[in-house]
C-alpha cells in the first residue's frame, strides 16, 4: 500500500532530511512540498543534491489539497507550526519536528518559548515522538511531537538508567557538542564561517536552554519526583551529529548492563563494549544512536557517551520512525543505511 504525504517546510534542513530518507522508502510518495518564501520554485534550485528525484514543485500550505494526504511532517519554525497544525484536517495523521507539541503542560511551554500555546486542544493529544519508549501510543496517535535532537541524545543515555534507580538522580550532568545545522537554516552572524570555523563555545547555558523543559518533564515522570540534570551544549564547527558526555554518580558495570539489557532489541540504539566510547562520525547520515560507558577514576562514578546524527536520528529520522508505526509500516522502513564514513 502508498501512503500519500505531504512536508510542509520542506526548503528547511530537516524537510530536505525528510525528503532523502523517504527516497528509501517504498511505500510512501512525497505528493505536496511547501515552502513559504521559497513558493513555486523547484526543490532542485533550493537543494540541487536532490536534483535527481522527481518531486513537487514547492508551494504555500494553503495551495496543499490534503484530501488525498494520508500523513503530513510539519518542518516549521517553532510558533508557527502550533497555529499550522490546528487548522489541518481533524482526521490528517501529522508528525512535528517543531518544539510546539512536546511540553504537555502549556504553563511549561510558555515558560520555555516565551508565549501562550496557540493550540491547546493539539496540544493534548500530542504523543511525545522519542520512538523507542512511546511506541504504543504513537501507533495509536494521530499527532507526535518530535523530540529535540540534544533532548533525545540525553534520553538514549539516561532514561533506562532512571527508570532502573542505578544512578544518583540529583548529580547528573550533561555536556553536549552540537553541530551547526542543529540551529536551522536561517541566516546568523554566529554562524557564519569566519565566526563558527576553526571555535567551539558553550550557548543557552546556566539552565536557560529550552531542551531542558523535555528534560524535566521526562526525567521526573519517569523518577516519580522532580529531577533537575546540570545541561550545557556547546556549538561545533561541524555540519552534522551530536556527542553527550554525561557523568553520573553510580556503579559503572550495572549502568553499562542496564543500557545493554534496556537496548539489546533495538534496530537503532546500539551499546558499544565497555570503555569504549562513540563517535559522531560513526553514526553520520543514519538512524543510529552509539551509546558507550565508562568507569571514572572516582570509585562510585561512571561516564556515559550518546552519539547520535542531529538531523536524522535526533529530528527527521525519528519522524520517519514514528510515521512508519502510525501507517502500519515495518518501523525501519527506509531507515537502514549505513552511516556514512568518512
Amino acid at each position: 500500500m502508498t501512503h500519500n504525504i505531504a512536508i510542509l517546510g520542506a526548503s528547511g534542513y530537516t524537510g530536505a532530511e525528510l525528503i532523502r530518507l523517504i527516497a528509501q522508502h517504498p511505500n510512501i510518495e512525497i505528493k505536496a512540498l511547501s515552502g513559504e518564501r521559497k513558493a513555486g520554485m523547484e526543490m532542485a534550485e533550493v537543494f540541487p543534491h536532490l536534483r535527481h528525484m522527481q518531486l513537487p514543485t514547492l508551494c504555500k500550505i494553503e495551495e496543499i489539497d490534503f484530501s488525498g494526504i494520508d500523513l503530513c511532517f510539519c518542518a516549521l519554525p517553532h510558533k508557527t507550526s502550533q497555529q499550522v497544525i490546528a487548522a489541518l484536517p481533524t482526521d490528517l495523521k501529522i508528525v512535528d519536528l517543531s518544539a510546539d507539541f512536546r511540553l504537555r503542560d502549556p504553563a511549561e511551554y510558555e515558560k520555555w518559548y516565551g508565549n501562550p500555546h496557540a493550540a491547546l486542544a493539539q496540544q493534548e493529544e500530542a504523543v511525545y515522538g522519542l520512538t523507542e519508549f512511546y511506541r504504543d501510543e504513537i501507533k495509536a496517535a494521530r499527532l507526535v511531537a518530535g523530540t529535540g535532537c540534544n533532548a533525545a541524545t540525553g534520553q538514549f543515555a539516561l532514561r533506562p538508567l532512571i527508570s532502573a534507580g542505578v544512578v544518583d538522580l540529583d548529580e547528573i550532568i550533561l555536556d553536549l557538542k552540537c553541530a551547526v545545522s542543529g540551529a536551522g537554516r536561517s541566516l546568523k552572524e554566529n554562524l557564519l564561517h569566519a565566526e563558527l570555523s576553526e571555535g567551539y563555545n558553550p550557548y543557552s547555558f546556566g539552565g536557560t536552554h529550552r531542551h531542558l523543559g523535555e528534560f524535566d518533564q521526562e526525567f521526573s515522570k519517569l523518577a516519580g519526583r522532580p529531577v533537575r540534570v546540570q545541561f550545557t551544549p556547546h556549538l561545533i564547527p561541524a555540519n552534522r551529529g551530536i556527542l553527550g558526555t554525561v557523568y553520573v554518580k553510580g556503579d559503572a558495570e550495572t549502568i553499562y548492563q542496564t543500557l545493554a539489557e534496556a537496548y539489546a532489541a533495538e534496530p537503532f540504539v546500539q551499546v558499544l563494549p565497555f570503555g569504549q566510547a562513540p563517535s559522531t562520525h560513526h553514526v553520520r547520515g543514519s538512524n543510529y544512536c552509539h551509546i558507550g560507558v565508562a568507569a571514572d577514576r572516582l570509585p562510585g562514578r561512571a561516564i556515559v557517551f550518546a552519539a547520535l546524527d542531529n538531523l536524522t536520528k535526533g529530528s527527521s529520522g525519528q519522524a520517519l520512525q514514528n510515521a512508519n508505526l502510525m501507517l502500519g509500516e515495518k518501523e525501519e522502513e527506509g531507515l537502514t543505511m549505513a552511516p556514512l564514513f568518512p
